[in-house]
């Protein structure tokens, strides 16, 4: 469908057994996206990076024959977008167009979803409307549907996925533009055209004067033993709302609506995987400025140091100390910052330990920098800062 339409979509294949996953993966290249053929809520879904991690998770994570093939798909690590719709098969009516804090690879229920756009560009948005609009005809869709969409580094354009039904985000585009998207929908299937209610092809102009933020809330505290890394694999428990007539403002509303604590003074602790080094660098350094203190396992302690960072080294759990653990019992600890390298999604390490002890002990910890530098422009904005008088 996607080809008779000209829309990009990653390149993929459904697979059977082990020898022709293998087979996929390479000839589609690692990383890749692999999940079963029929899953709600990105269950088992996982990125993987090597022949072994493909082996474990084929044999291990998911049943795989002929009658239950797991597809492998190209990923592609980019902005995701996504958009509610209704279809009367004839017109396409967009309520408007959500973007994810988050990069692709977290779950889109998972993500802090932003409306309106803040990153992208016009052109971008038109291509986003004019594929939503063909593929809801080009189906056949008669009701509401629901697109992702992932816009890489080079600006293009992708489509993850076309769900022809209601999405968890209807209720949050329904309230943010003020259109009853379920109310239009049900008529619809009860054979009203988009025409007779007062509707035509096309999305809704973004309102500039507001901003809307919809922010994951999770239960981790209730599961106990359950990993807090961001993942394709769907973990929320539910959501809320913050809005304002600032992103900043909106993100903050939203995060302490979601029961996450917002501190702008304290420890952060951070140990994070080296390609993520050089962002994390970026961050930890704006925590820096803002006065706190900073803490790190060796390794990510060694990189802050030799770029200028002054940062306290926490031995790791797997050397046999217990100190970080202690850290965060101890309650000055207002933030951990954890990324885990590829290996790390099929091992448990110190980083599991590290993010459960975090929830356990009541400390926010972030496994996305995406996550961690929205939270930081909201920090900026509500820490009053010490500057010197000019002479």
């Amino acid at each position: 469908m996607l080809n008779k339409l000209n829309i990009k979509q990653p390149k993929g294949k459904a697979v059977t057994n082990i020898e022709d996953g293998l087979a996929a993966a390479n000839d589609i290249g690692y990383p890749v996206l692999v999940r079963p053929s029929y899953v709600l809520g990105g269950r088992a879904m996982r990125i993987v990076f090597s022949d072994n991690e493909l082996k474990h998770y084929l044999n291990e994570a998911v049943l795989i024959d002929k009658d239950q093939p797991v597809l492998v798909d190209r990923y592609i690590s980019g902005k995701e977008l996504e958009v509610d719709a209704v279809c009367d098969t004839k017109d396409v009516f967009i309520p408007g167009i959500m973007e994810h804090v988050e990069r692709t690879g977290v779950h889109s229920g998972d993500s802090i979803s932003v409306y309106p756009t803040f990153s992208v560009s016009k052109e971008i948005k038109e291509k986003i409307v004019d594929y939503s609009i063909r593929l809801g005809i080009g189906i056949g869709i008669k009701g509401p549907f629901n697109i992702q969409f992932i816009v890489d580094d080079y600006g293009e354009v992708y489509v993850i996925e076309v769900n022809p039904r209601s999405s968890r985000t209807v209720p949050f585009i329904s309230k943010t533009t003020g259109v009853k998207l379920a109310n239009i929908a049900a008529k619809i299937s009860l054979g009203y055209s988009l025409e007779s209610l007062g509707f035509s092809t096309g999305v809704l102009d973004e309102k500039k004067n507001r901003w809307y933020v919809k922010v994951p809330v999770f239960s981790y505290q209730k599961l106990r033993g359950v990993d807090t890394l961001l993942s394709p694999e769907m973990k929320s428990t539910g959501e809320a709302i913050g809005y304002d007539s600032t992103l900043t403002r909106a993100i903050y509303k939203g995060l302490q609506a979601a029961g996450l604590r917002v501190e702008n003074y304290g420890t952060i602790l951070v140990t994070v995987a080296d390609e993520d080094k050089p962002k994390a660098l970026t961050l930890v350094k704006r925590f820096y400025d803002l006065g706190f203190n900073i803490e790190a396992t060796e390794g990510t302690a060694e990189y802050l140091k030799k770029n200028g960072i002054r940062t306290r080294t926490r031995k790791k759990l797997s050397e046999g100390s217990d100190e970080i653990h202690e850290a965060l019992k101890q309650g000055h600890i207002a933030y951990v910052i954890n990324t885990v390298s590829p290996s790390g999604y099929s091992a448990l390490h110190d980083g599991f330990l590290i993010r459960r002890f975090a929830v356990e002990n009541g400390v926010t910890a972030f496994t996305s920098l995406d996550t961690v530098e929205k939270l930081l422009d909201v920090l900026e904005e509500i820490t009053i800062r010490i500057s010197t008088i000019d002479v």
